[in-house]
């Protein structure tokens, strides 16, 4: 299939200063036998293509798969509409370039094929249910009998959606979170930045088994070699300690586009934040910890180590007025989305 020639760009939803939403396309290069409505099922860009998702064939010898050689990354919906698709998209070829991989397309490419995809899939999106949208990119595949870093053809491209698990996540706005520190460390930026989306989650991966296997709903955060805090899996942490919001610098951590966003919503509620190294004793005698990710938004923390936080409810008071503040930013009620679920 030939990728359209033209886009057109309408005017944003919601018309909310600094909030990117998404751009309507033209959807008439999509054929009837590619869309939902045809097919039941979604579909998936995949090299130059729309199609049902599963027609999606990844080679076996696909260097994603058989060694972790890609990058992705991931944004969400808030009512159908995409959430900073073009601060994502941004985020992404960062990571393209730092592996050396040439995705094929411009990154106002990627963007709109980013909107096609999600365009195609919204009809079998029900009314107060939400996506993540992805984009994925690997360096190809092994060229059989070449060399290490041969390849056969170009980068295979993936732009997905999925829906947001927001009935397994819901009882985390009514109860809180609960955070163990695993004994896996996390890879520290002199090996391979953090800053970069890869494929290689194995690091992130075993650390959160270790904890859920102690604790099913934990959500791990690890410590670097030095004994600081970084990250978790898709989540970022966050300390209030006597009204300042501390958060650990960036190059020991993927700066996460809601880690950005929870950001800018102190700067609106006018609280301080700090980015700086944070260790064990900053984590137990914080007065509040939030984590921040694509799909909670923000998400009060109840417990550290099996310690109480603060009074041990769902989210503390700057907490609450940062959620707040970022329900307004984004002109929809993520929170009660969640908690809806709870009633089902």
């Amino acid at each position: 299939m030939r990728r359209p020639s033209e886009l057109r760009k309408s005017q944003r939803f919601g018309e909310r200063p600094g909030v990117e939403l998404h751009y309507r396309y033209r959807q008439d290069w999509i054929q009837p036998a590619m869309t939902t409505a045809a097919t039941g099922e979604r579909v998936a860009y995949f090299n130059g293509e729309i199609m049902p998702e599963s027609e999606v064939k990844v080679p076996f010898r696909d260097r994603g798969f058989k060694y972790g050689d890609a990058v992705f990354d991931m944004t969400r919906t808030f009512g159908h509409k995409i959430f900073k698709i073009e601060t994502h998209i941004s985020r992404f070829y960062n990571s393209l370039r730092y592996v050396d991989i040439d995705p094929g397309m411009s990154e106002e490419e990627m963007v709109a094929r980013s909107g096609e995809v999600l365009e195609a899939n919204l009809d079998l999106l029900g009314p107060d249910e939400d996506y993540w949208v992805g984009q994925r990119v690997s360096r190809g595949v092994d060229l059989v009998g070449g060399d290490m870093w041969e390849t056969a053809g170009g980068p295979n491209v993936i732009i997905e959606c999925a829906p947001l698990p927001l009935k397994p996540r819901a009882r985390l706005y009514k109860d809180g979170m609960d955070v163990l520190v695993p004994s896996v460390r996390r890879v520290p930026p002199e090996s391979l930045s953090p800053r970069a989306k890869s494929h290689n989650y194995l690091n992130l991966i075993m650390a959160d088994m270790e904890a859920k296997s102690q604790d099913p709903e934990a959500w791990a955060i690890l410590l670097d070699t030095r004994g600081f805090l970084t990250e978790g899996i898709g989540s970022n942490i966050f300390t209030i300690k006597d009204g300042v919001i501390y958060t650990p610098q960036e190059q020991y951590v993927l700066g996460g586009i809601s880690r950005e966003t929870a950001i800018e919503m102190a700067e609106r509620i006018d609280v301080p934040v700090v980015t700086k190294d944070l260790d064990l004793f900053d984590a137990m005698t914080a007065d509040e910890i939030f984590l921040t990710s694509t799909s909670l938004c923000i998400c009060g923390v109840r417990s550290f180590q099996g310690r109480q936080i603060g009074d041990g409810v769902a989210a503390g008071p700057i907490t609450k007025a940062l959620m707040d503040a970022y329900v307004d930013f984004v002109d929809f009620d993520w929170i009660g989305q969640y908690l809806k679920r709870l009633e089902d």
